[in-house]
């Protein structure tokens, strides 16, 4: 089989490329179009450094063939935040000491913004179960729960204040 024609919309950005029908999303973004926030970590998912959105939905994209993501609105961790600024969770995550070595944050807050965007309020167990398909070998997930409940509390202020 030759390579197909898929159109992908990238954190807003339309793309349209040819693929090989066994070419992983994750392969895509990376190589093809130098979105490297989304990491290779176990290929298998079971590690989730590859963790992006896919029309509106969690995925590890090292399990996503690109053929598949055809005309998938897709958000990574370069989509959030502001051009230049720094997205709430992202910036909880460095004043809440969220990460160490940094190799699974971007997937982290790739995910727990999806999280988010499901539960606004999430108790600390919900935070656990909601990131619990994502590793972290560092931090002992105490300060990314606390980071991310911190990005909850003021986005949830923010939303309050602006009613």
């Amino acid at each position: 089989m030759g390579k197909m024609q898929v159109t992908l919309t990238v954190n807003s950005k339309r793309e349209e490329l040819l693929v090989e029908p066994r070419e992983l999303l994750i392969h895509v973004l990376r190589e093809r179009l130098g979105i490297t926030g989304p990491h290779i970590g176990c290929e298998t998912s079971h590690c989730g450094a590859c963790t992006v959105d896919m029309n509106g939905k969690s995925v590890k994209s090292c399990t996503v063939f690109a053929a598949q993501a055809d005309g998938a609105e897709l958000i990574t961790i370069e989509g959030l935040g502001a051009p230049g600024g720094l997205h709430v969770l992202q910036r909880m995550f460095k004043e809440h000491h969220g990460l160490q070595c940094g190799f699974c944050t971007p997937g982290m807050i790739t995910r727990a913004w999806r999280l988010l965007q499901e539960n606004p309020d999430p108790t600390e167990e919900e935070v656990r179960f909601g990131i619990a398909g994502n590793l972290c070998r560092c931090t002992g997930y105490q300060n990314i729960v606390k980071a991310v409940l911190a990005a909850a509390a003021e986005l949830n202020a923010a939303r309050e204040a602006a009613q």
